[in-house]
C-alpha cells in the first residue's frame, strides 16, 4: 500500500516578468507536508523571486499558486500568515530597540491579534511570559531575553527571527537564506535548529550554502534562469549534468 503525499504549497505555471525580462517561467513546484525542501540555483536563477510569488509579497503575471488545495494566488500575505504560511526575511526583521523577550511577546500577540496590546503595561502582558521563554529556550537565546536586539550577536539575530516566525505557531514555515552572513559556528547552530523546529512543521527554504542544504534537507529543487532543471534528493540533483553545467563558472547564491 503506498501512502499519498499531500502537497502544502503548489504552484502551477508561475510565471513572473519586469518588462521584457522573463524571472520566473512556467514553475510547477510541490512542496510535500513534513518537507524540508529547499531551492537552490546560480546567481540570478529566480530564487528570491520565486520566494516572494509563493509568499505573496510579489504579483505573479500568469499562473496560480495554491496553499492546501486553495487558490492563494491573490491572497494578502497576512491572511496567508494567520493561515499557518509564515516568512523570515534574508535582512533581519527584527525591532533592534527592543528585548529579546519584548519582540518574541510581539509575535505573539499579533498572533492574537492584539494589536494594541503593546501599549499595555507588563502586568498585563504577563501571561505571555511563560510562552516567550519555551520560545526563546527553544532557539537557544534564553540567557538573550533581556538583551535589546541590537546588541545581539549577528547569529542570535537570526535566531530571534526565527523565535518571532515560531510564535505565529505557523504549521508551513518559509526562510529567505537564513545562513546569510554567518560564521560556521552559527551556521552549524541554525541548521540544528532547523531541523529541530521542522519536525512536525513544512519548511521551505532558499539557502545558498549546499553543504547546509545536502545535510538538512530531503527534497531539493534547482533553478536556472527561471525554470526549474531538476528536482529530488541532493544526490540526485548533484549528480544531474545540468545541474553541473548551470554552475560551472557561475557561482552560486
Amino acid at each position: 500500500m503506498s501512502e499519498a503525499h499531500v502537497n502544502v504549497i503548489e504552484t502551477r505555471g508561475l510565471t513572473r516578468t519586469f518588462g521584457g525580462f522573463v524571472a520566473v517561467k512556467d514553475v510547477n513546484l510541490a512542496v510535500r507536508e513534513g518537507a524540508l525542501h529547499a531551492l537552490i540555483g546560480p546567481n540570478g536563477a529566480g530564487k528570491s523571486t520565486l520566494f516572494n510569488l509563493v509568499t505573496r509579497f510579489l504579483a505573479a503575471t500568469s499562473g496560480a499558486i495554491f496553499y492546501r488545495g486553495a487558490d492563494v494566488t491573490r491572497t494578502p500575505p497576512a491572511t496567508l500568515a494567520r493561515q499557518g504560511m509564515v516568512r523570515s526575511f534574508q535582512i533581519s526583521s527584527v525591532f533592534p530597540h527592543l528585548t529579546t523577550h519584548e519582540n518574541v511577546r510581539i509575535a505573539l500577540q499579533s498572533r492574537h491579534r492584539e494589536t494594541f496590546a503593546f501599549w499595555r503595561g507588563d502586568r498585563t502582558l504577563a501571561r505571555y511570559d511563560e510562552e516567550v521563554r519555551a520560545l526563546l529556550a527553544d532557539v537557544g537565546l534564553e540567557p538573550y531575553a533581556r538583551r535589546l536586539a541590537t546588541e545581539l550577536p549577528y547569529g542570535r539575530k537570526r535566531a530571534l527571527e526565527l523565535a518571532t516566525t515560531l510564535a505565529m505557531d505557523p504549521e508551513v514555515i518559509l526562510l529567505d537564506e537564513p545562513m546569510a552572513g554567518m560564521g560556521q559556528e552559527d551556521i552549524a547552530r541554525t541548521a540544528a535548529l532547523i531541523r529541530r523546529v521542522g519536525e512536525g512543521r513544512t519548511i521551505l527554504m532558499v539557502e545558498h550554502n549546499l553543504s547546509v542544504v545536502a545535510d538538512i534537507c530531503d527534497r531539493i529543487t534547482v533553478l536556472r534562469r527561471g525554470e526549474i532543471i531538476a528536482e529530488g534528493t541532493y544526490a540526485d540533483v548533484a549528480a544531474d549534468p545540468e545541474v553541473r553545467q548551470a554552475y560551472i563558472g557561475s557561482g552560486h547564491d
